[in-house]
């Protein structure tokens, strides 16, 4: 009897898990698979996920043409319109200084005298033979008359007075040597030497320049060689001073620098106030004549490369990317010269994720 019931209690143990499994499966085969959700959180993106078959959704900016001012903004130094310095022709003592640093002059002024009595000397000496070889030729130019003596010897004499007279203005120009004179009007710099001090021609004495009107160099890109002309304003700013001063072009070099592909520009600047300084570091800004229909973007839709710039527009709602040029910038937009046309859709966000032909959504933004 109790096998019996021991056989019946497995029974319905077999039947009741092999109805579980039944159930089960019937379960399964009513309810289809669910979709797998995408991968980086996609379903909960939108249409920014870049899922298989998924359009990304970016900015994007309408070219529209725009009022554009060109300026010209370059790094400066201000020259000394004149500047020498000031160093003896010939090596020689200081026996006098004649001017005070940092004063004004006039051209021609004696500024040092060098020792000068052996020149006085030699020219007192050339004086003398000179005289006597005058008084020399007088007399055999009255023998030569009675045939007292020859014409070679009337020639001899005459040559020596020449020469006399040679050596005589030799010593006066080496005499003018020994007085340092001012070369043009302007202002001395420190003095470098004493009274009583040996200098020769390496030596530098002093400085002078002038300072008004003064010199601004500066440089600016070749592509705007043709716009600036002689004569077109420069405006310029000074570090320490909030003044805006003004000058003219009126040198431009006629070669581009090889290593910066730049010309060199030179302007003139009043400086009859004084307050500007050699050496000192200009900010310039040439204004050229405006553009009224200038392509601005984004300066963020520009993608740098090594050899071309390139910005990504859309083409049927396709990734297509575009070799430019740039011109001026500004604090958030760049001008492009060439590779865009009024109307073209550039991209500005989600660059990185674009590749050609990629299908993108965007919108327009301004």
């Amino acid at each position: 009897m109790r096998n019996k019931t021991t056989r019946i209690v497995l029974l319905f143990l077999v039947l009741a898990v092999a109805g579980f499994f039944i159930y089960k499966l019937a379960a399964k085969s009513n309810n289809p698979k669910e979709p797998e959700a995408p991968r980086g959180g996609a379903a909960a993106g939108g249409n920014r996920g870049a899922g298989p078959g998924r359009a990304i959704l970016v900015d994007a900016y309408v070219v529209t043409p725009v009022k554009l001012d060109e300026n010209i903004e370059a790094s400066g130094t201000l020259q000394s319109n004149e500047e020498v310095e000031l160093k003896p022709e010939i090596t020689g003592r200081i026996t006098r200084i004649f001017f005070k640093e940092g004063v004004k002059v006039s051209k021609g002024t004696l500024l040092i005298k060098l020792y000068d009595g052996d020149i006085l000397a030699q020219i007192h000496k050339l004086e003398l033979q000179q005289q006597l070889a005058k008084t020399t030729l007088t007399r055999q130019q009255q023998l030569l008359k009675i045939n007292g003596i020859s014409q070679q010897d009337v020639d001899v004499t005459s040559n020596q007075v020449s020469a006399y007279a040679a050596d005589i203005e030799y010593n006066r120009a080496q005499l003018q040597k020994t007085e340092i004179r001012a070369p043009f009007s302007g202002t001395l710099g420190l003095r470098n030497v004493s009274e009583g001090a040996i200098v020769g021609p390496t030596t530098v004495m002093t400085t002078l320049q002038q300072l008004d009107p003064l010199k601004i160099d500066f440089a600016s890109p070749e592509k705007y060689k043709n716009a600036i002309r002689k004569g077109d304003p420069v405006t310029f700013t000074v570090a320490g001073d909030t003044v805006k001063y003004r000058g003219s072009i009126y040198a431009i070099d006629p070669k581009i620098d090889l290593a910066t592909r730049s010309v060199k520009i030179r302007a003139i600047v009043p400086n009859a106030s004084g307050r500007l300084f050699p050496g000192s570091f200009a900010k310039t800004t040439i204004q050229l004549k405006d553009n009224p229909n200038a392509i601005m973007i984004p300066s963020q839709a520009v993608i740098p490369g090594t050899r071309f710039k390139q910005v990504i527009v859309a083409d049927s709602g396709k990734a297509k990317f575009v070799n430019v040029e740039t011109g001026i910038r500004n604090e958030s937009n760049v001008q492009i010269t060439d590779g865009l046309q009024v109307g073209d859709t550039v991209i500005t966000t989600g660059i990185l994720q674009l590749k050609p032909g990629m299908p993108f959504k965007y919108n327009k933004v301004q």
